[in-house]
């Protein structure tokens, strides 16, 4: 019912997810991700659980292999659900059961994972893939939702469109980009919208918050508007 991709940006390490379903508010249940620490999907008969436990073992430092097996093993419904994960070292790993509903399947790359089932067919996931590695001029952001775009444009979720998400993780526990259209005509096309609305003032404001390495951010209001301004001019300058 769904198909998403995961990438890790090699400029700033920053995990990135985006995805899209024919379900309502997919974005509230499947991605899950936490800066400097991986990133991870949990589709097809999802199980809510797995995205909570693997974070938590990704923490611990467990690779993606691992978290894979760990969570997989242990579950009746494992052959009906379907996960991609990215651990904190840069390695990816994958589970498409045997009996998720066609077409379902994944692909890993060097920093990126597609997968999907209930699709139009193989192509969605290839067409999604291709997007991301080819639109290297975009931002982080643009270009995961792109990638979404790319692989609608093949077919997508084969029972049509309805709802999308984009979640980006730099350096903390809570996502820099965080963006949900949970239930709309043609999702990935707000997403979009959204996405453009974000880079006027909210993803940059995000730089200023409490952070891991400056617990109370920057307080300063005239420092955070300066900064905001700043950056606004050079995304459109670099538009």
């Amino acid at each position: 019912m769904t198909w998403s991709i995961i990438a890790r940006d090699p400029e700033s390490n920053a995990y990135g997810i985006a995805i899209a379903s024919k379900f309502f508010a997919v974005g509230a249940i499947c991605p899950h991700g936490e800066g400097g620490v991986g990133a991870l999907s949990t589709q097809a008969l999802p199980n809510p659980l797995w995205g909570y436990r693997g974070m938590r073992l990704l923490r611990e430092g467990m690779p993606a292999w691992a978290v894979i097996e760990h969570l997989t093993k242990p579950d009746r419904g494992a052959e009906q659900r379907q996960l991609h994960v990215h651990d904190t070292k840069g390695d990816v790993a994958a589970h498409s059961g045997a009996h998720c509903i066609e077409w379902c399947g994944h692909i890993i790359r060097p920093r990126l994972s597609v997968a999907g089932n209930m699709l139009a067919g193989p192509d969605v996931v290839a067409a999604t893939a291709h997007a991301f590695e080819t639109s290297a001029d975009k931002s982080f952001a643009r270009r995961l939702i792109a990638a979404l775009s790319a692989g609608e444009a093949a077919g997508g979720d084969k029972r049509g469109r309805q709802s999308a998400a984009v979640a980006i993780w730099t350096t903390e526990e809570y996502p820099a980009v965080s963006l949900r259209v949970d239930d709309h005509a043609d999702p990935i096309a707000e997403l979009e919208r959204l996405e453009s609305i974000g880079r006027q003032r909210l993803f940059h404001y995000v730089k200023f918050m409490p952070s891991r390495l400056n617990p109370e951010g920057t307080l300063d209001r005239d420092a955070i508007e300066a900064g905001i301004a700043a950056a606004v001019a050079a995304d459109q300058d670099g538009a």
